[in-house]
């Protein structure tokens, strides 16, 4: 069948700003964890936390979600670094590809735990409001893998099909990264909808998110080619998909009946500074009560004053009336 249509894949994997290359994989991770930052501190501060906050967690967050993506990925494929004709200082090069949401997740997750520990802060209500800016931050990322004509899905001649030749193969094939780029951004706006419509707390929110990602992950895993471990006729990245989902949903049900509801207070930084601002207007009127009741006692007194010369005044003109 005639190929109608097709997404071409890049020449090259860098971009130029000027005299600067910038991989194109690496310029998509920047650009989704921004986004992700932006989003979550919003959603942090809307749920009652402090400006800033999310920012610093990220600084903790985003290097273990880096460590964390890498090392899965070499473990996992660890065929792709170690063994005959293998150069394992390539396990290294992480700017040619090959980096595991899981991993991320995973060592995101403890970054995070981390930064949280020490602010005093609990780990849930912060998944909860980073969750729909991980998976928008996933969408752009996957554009990487299109970057590096890496991980794509079997042959098709679809109008939407992706053309490679990256030296291993040549031809178009299904594009599963863009595949999950849409799903991802489904999932963010999916979540965003059932926290304002259900008020998803105490992690919630961020478990909606998991089992959402694993769904598409699983259907977007059955389609690429790429080498990958198998057990009982899967892909390793769909047992992954099944055990992190049914997972997910356990805690989705389990914590909704043990924590019902939203947290009222997520940061004890930001509750004192609002006990603050709510007790300075009660001082002001504490220290404006002596003022009002000395005015208010000075207006008694003439009041009596006023009252003792109108008795006395009276009295004389009785006086003059008898004479």
């Amino acid at each position: 069948m005639e190929i109608l249509a097709s997404i071409p894949s890049p020449s090259e994997s860098e971009i130029h700003l000027g005299p600067l290359p910038l991989r194109g994989y690496a310029l998509c991770i920047i650009i989704g964890v921004f986004l992700a930052i932006w989003l979550g501190g919003k959603r942090w501060v809307d749920r009652g936390g402090k400006p800033g906050t999310v920012a610093d967690i990220a600084v903790w967050a985003v290097p273990f979600g880096l460590v964390g993506a890498r090392v899965y990925h070499v473990i996992t494929d660890y065929q792709l670094y170690f063994g005959d004709g293998r150069d394992w200082v390539d396990s290294f090069r992480i700017w040619d590809g090959g980096i595991s949401i899981w991993g991320a997740i995973a060592g995101g997750a403890l970054g995070t735990w981390i930064a949280c520990r020490r602010r005093g802060i609990a780990l849930p209500p912060m998944a909860d409001a980073l969750a729909p800016g991980i998976a928008f931050a996933q969408a752009i990322g996957r554009w990487g893998n299109w970057f590096n004509q890496e991980l794509y899905g079997r042959a098709t001649d679809v109008p939407w099909a992706v053309e490679i030749d990256n030296g291993l193969d040549q031809g178009t094939f299904h594009p599963t990264f863009l595949y999950e780029s849409l799903w991802c951004l489904g999932v963010g706006a999916l979540v965003i909808w059932a926290d304002r419509r259900f008020r998803l707390g105490h992690g919630r929110a961020f478990a909606l998110y998991v089992a959402a990602y694993t769904v598409g992950r699983f259907w977007v895993e059955y389609l690429r080619i790429d080498e990958a471990h198998e057990f009982l006729g899967l892909r390793l990245n769909n047992w992954t998909s099944l055990a992190v989902f049914v997972a997910a949903v356990l805690y989705l049900v389990i914590s909704a009946r043990r924590h019902p509801g939203r947290e009222e207070n997520v940061e004890p930084d930001a509750e004192a500074t609002g006990a603050e601002e709510a007790t300075e207007p009660a001082e002001a009127a504490d220290a404006a009560k002596p003022d009002a009741e000395a005015a208010e006692t000075k207006t008694e007194t003439k009041a009596d004053a006023g009252s003792e010369s109108d008795g006395k005044s009276g009295d004389a003109d009785a006086k003059a009336a008898a004479g």
